[in-house]
């Protein structure tokens, strides 16, 4: 839904700092990538929504450049964790470590303590490995030998990843996926765009790319954007709506395992952020319907034997939603 398409009414939340902020970030991330439009939409979306990101796309298409320049954008506290196959959970969460002079152990934090932490080739680790993110990606907390250490606020996760098909790569824990809010793949860019990315990093030269971006946005500012978004009007009947969505995917012949409902929060969480990007402090069932890809792809299991015919989990949300009647 296009701003000339709103109808002209009271604006009960001031959108004013949302925007303009929002638009900033954007427009950093756009001084380096180019052509993934939706890809930067939904990370704005995601950091709207307080919710972790899964980035898929074959190696080279910018995955971890647009991590570390969204990083560069924000500032806040920012780390990055290789996955290997070798990688143990204390690797990532830290660990506790003997101080002969104190006479104590301590915690030694590990690399996941940061506002915005990228991982990336997540799925090249093994379970034992993911199953450690499990606790923080969801209660944004660390417990080690029975304490609890809580995230930084804001706390999220960009992950990366390779295609399910790349050789040396593991595949993600469905409770691990259901902890992201988006699952975005990204696509190879088209010829004019090709050219584009090839200009543009000419003409840079020995410029560092990172360098042609700032920090726009704070942690405070993240905080307040986000209590925003909880105050988004949401009627009875786009609720509704949402909770029909999920649980057709329930009862979908060519759906083996249907959305959770902790789909139906990210649904609902997802949709508010994309209202307010467009400047609206309510929601239209078009919010709902351009979020619902990224925020079911990776929550719902195709049945073997439509996997096996090539079918795609984006052509079955979108035949889903096709038969049930948008509110009006």
């Amino acid at each position: 839904m296009n701003m000339s398409d709103t109808p002209l009414y009271e604006q009960r939340i001031d959108l004013s700092e949302l925007t303009t902020s929002m638009s900033a970030l954007e427009g950093e991330l756009n001084k380096v990538i180019v052509g993934q439009a939706e890809m930067l939409h939904l990370l704005m979306a995601a950091i709207l929504a307080d919710g972790h990101v899964l980035i898929e796309g074959v190696p080279g298409v910018a995955k971890t450049l647009t991590s570390r320049l969204l990083a560069k954008s924000m500032h806040v506290p920012f780390s990055r964790i290789q996955f290997t196959p070798d990688l143990m959970p204390s690797d990532v969460l830290g660990t506790n470590i003997f101080n002969p002079g104190a006479g104590r152990f301590e915690f030694k934090k590990g690399p996941i303590f940061g506002s915005l932490v990228l991982i990336d080739e997540i799925n090249r680790a093994p379970a034992k490995t993911q199953s450690a993110l499990f606790e923080v990606m969801e209660e944004r907390q660390v417990t080690i030998d029975g304490v609890s250490h809580t995230m930084p606020q804001p706390f999220m996760v960009v992950a990366t990843q390779n295609p399910i098909e790349q050789e040396g790569t593991y595949r993600l824990p469905e409770a691990q996926l259901d902890r992201f809010l988006f699952k975005i793949v990204v696509p190879y860019p088209n010829e004019d765009q090709e050219v584009q990315i090839i200009q543009r990093f000419h003409q840079w030269g020995n410029t560092n790319v990172l360098d042609a971006v700032q920090a726009v946005i704070d942690a405070n500012t993240i905080i307040h954007l986000r209590k925003l978004i909880k105050q988004i009007v949401v009627e009875e009947k786009l609720l509704q709506f949402i909770a029909k969505i999920i649980v057709a995917t329930r009862n979908d012949k060519s759906i083996y395992l249907g959305a959770s409902p902790r789909a139906s929060l990210a649904l609902l969480n997802a949709a508010k952020a994309f209202a307010a990007l467009a400047g609206r402090d309510f929601m239209v069932p078009d919010d709902i319907i351009n979020v619902a890809k990224p925020v079911l792809r990776h929550r719902i299991v195709l049945t073997p034997e439509r996997e096996m015919e090539g079918v795609r989990e984006d052509e079955v949300i979108d035949k889903l939603i096709h038969t049930i009647e948008v509110p009006r």
